[in-house]
């Protein structure tokens, strides 16, 4: 048989509705947690650019350690999608209970760090005062908020791998709606409180955090869900063994996730040298990018469970097309995102009201930008996220990563910037350079086939 032929066989309509039933309610929780930044920077957006820039920046220092959290729990997501493939539920319950202990202690020490030096870290971006102050006072109050983050991100992962994403989906929804609700009383002053500005902002994410988490763990334990751990099943995931078997994959995808998302934040630091308004076009294009990447972000995701299932059931065969399927399948959203983003550009920034004219102009030409981005990101994201990780290959990844961001894409864009004073919009085209390193690197890798491994067996 071609290879079509095997595409069409393997990835079937049955597979492309599992597929979807599991992406759907994982990319509406990607648009809700982006929205939140969204949230945030619209209603802030109406004070001044100053707030836009702040809210940015420690936005962006706060999605770091979300990212570093995505990352600890993809070991247990990698270990609970093969568990439910093998139709091991004892397992799948025990490596969801190890994946929110550790989870819960990188919180903490994140916690501990953003309240320790919260204007060293705004520092890093920005010369500004007032963008420094506005951003630590946000900085400081929000960081609590990874603590949410920590435990949801690790029920998440659990109920991805059970094909159940749209649980931690609803109650995602519940916490996006008591912030924007939050955000409106406290950022304006409304119900007889006072107007507390971009604090009232982080003081909203922090009471929106605890409330997701109170009723997501709420009805996991009132309905004694199969993935509600109690304490015997912590006492039996603490097991060296099993441990180490979970940082072996999860501390190589950590330390990729950490450096990726730290290079985002070099790329702010970078625009930075632009001034306030880069920095301010930047900021607006952090949101609208989560977003635009939200539908590929949740198929990504959901290719990662339904491989990671069939390799823990030892299907070797199918998932290697399947694999093909999903990648090309990501390739062709990507483009449909991209021509919506360029269709409805103005109407995007006409959101953003605070926005001076210049700033505008910059941030028109930074959407066209962002949609050849979405495109390029499309391939790599799935081929890293959806197969190769799924597969535990997760030292290639990480390899791919650095070499690709933080040797080549990062000082170029550093060099354009600082020592040949090129305009904002070409330091932002020259971020997407990484992308074109990883197309050739990752689909070689998944056609090698050497990502496809059974990480459950003893």
């Amino acid at each position: 048989m071609t290879f079509f032929s095997q595409l069409l066989t393997h990835a079937d309509k049955s597979f492309l509705r599992r597929l979807f039933a599991i992406a759907l309610p994982i990319t509406l929780q990607s648009m809700m947690f982006s929205s939140r930044g969204l949230v945030d920077v619209l209603m802030l957006g109406q004070l001044g650019e100053a707030e836009i820039a702040a809210v940015g920046v420690a936005a962006r220092a706060t999605f770091v350690t979300t990212i570093m959290l995505v990352g600890v729990t993809t070991g247990g997501a990698l270990l609970t999608a093969q568990y439910w493939g093998a139709g091991n539920k004892v397992g799948v319950r025990q490596s969801t209970s190890l994946t929110w202990m550790i989870a819960m202690a990188f919180a903490a020490m994140t916690v501990i760090f953003f309240i320790l030096f919260p204007e060293a870290i705004m520092k890093l971006t920005t010369d500004s005062t007032e963008v420094i102050h506005l951003g630590a006072e946000y900085l400081v109050i929000s960081s609590v908020s990874m603590l949410a983050v920590a435990c949801v991100a690790s029920i998440a992962v659990g109920l991805r791998a059970m094909h159940q994403p749209g649980l931690s989906t609803f109650f995602s929804g519940i916490g996006i709606a008591s912030n924007i609700f939050l955000n409106w009383v406290l950022i304006f002053g409304h119900l007889g409180l006072p107007a507390m500005g971009i604090k009232g902002a982080a003081i909203a994410t922090v009471i929106s955090g605890a409330i997701e988490v109170g009723c997501l763990f709420g009805y996991l334990w009132f309905t004694q869900h199969t993935i509600a751990f109690g304490v015997e099943d912590i006492r039996a995931s603490l097991v060296i063994n099993r441990i180490k078997r979970f940082l072996t994959l999860s501390l190589p995808t950590t330390f990729n996730f950490l450096a990726w998302a730290g290079g985002l934040f070099a790329y702010h630091a970078i625009m930075g040298q632009a001034g306030v308004q880069g920095l301010a076009a930047l900021s607006v294009m952090t949101p609208v990018e989560s977003l635009a990447l939200a539908m590929m972000i949740g198929l990504s995701n959901a290719a990662a469970v339904m491989v990671g299932n069939q390799l823990g059931a030892n299907k070797y065969g199918p998932v290697y097309y399947q694999a093909w399927a999903t990648v090309i399948l990501n390739l062709l959203i990507a483009i449909v995102v991209a021509g919506l983003l360029l269709i409805s550009n103005r109407l995007i920034l006409d959101a953003f009201s605070a926005l001076t004219t210049e700033t505008r102009h910059l941030a028109e030409q930074f959407m066209v930008i962002l949609a050849v981005g979405v495109v390029l990101r499309s391939v790599p994201m799935m081929a890293i996220v959806g197969v190769l990780r799924a597969g535990g290959d997760v030292k290639f990844c990480l390899y791919q990563d650095l070499v690709a961001q933080w040797i080549i894409s990062i000082p170029l864009a550093a060099f354009a910037a600082i020592y040949l004073g090129v305009e904002p919009q070409w330091v932002y085209l020259l971020f997407l350079s990484e992308e074109l390193v990883k197309w050739g690197v990752s689909l070689y890798r998944i056609l090698s086939r050497k990502w496809m491994n059974n990480l459950i067996g003893d």
